[in-house]
């Protein structure tokens, strides 16, 4: 079982950014899609982004194309979301995690088998 451990959460005002990353203990890493998924307070968890095993393909939902880019790293096992632009309505725990054989793109939070514990982001206006 593949664990995850996700960092770089924090509090930021509107406009601003901030990196997370998550890191893999598992060298299959390198042959998954991964995603980040996210849980505004009293929502269900929302698909933000994933991006394929070889990371030459990703897909963003629409609250946050051209503002949040996911990239990764095979070699040192870690995949990573920088954020900009943040806004208010991206409060949220953000969870990384490993999607299921064949479902590229994984635009839903069910195609995805293991999860990080999460990080807290909030923005503030």
């Amino acid at each position: 079982q593949v664990q995850l451990v996700e960092s770089g959460g924090g509090l930021v005002q509107a406009g601003g950014s901030l990196r997370l990353s998550c890191a893999a203990s598992d060298s299959t890493f390198s042959s998954t899609d991964m995603g980040w998924v996210r849980r505004a307070p009293g929502m269900e968890r929302e698909f933000v982004t994933a991006i394929s095993w070889t990371g030459t393909s990703t897909y963003y939902a629409d609250t946050v194309k051209g503002r949040f880019t996911i990239s990764r790293n095979n070699a040192k096992n870690t995949v990573s979301l920088q954020m900009d632009s943040l806004k208010p309505e991206d409060t949220a725990v953000y969870y990384c995690a490993t999607a299921l054989p064949g479902r590229w793109p994984a635009r839903s939070r069910l195609n995805y088998r293991y999860w990080g514990p999460g990080t807290q982001v909030t923005v503030s206006s």
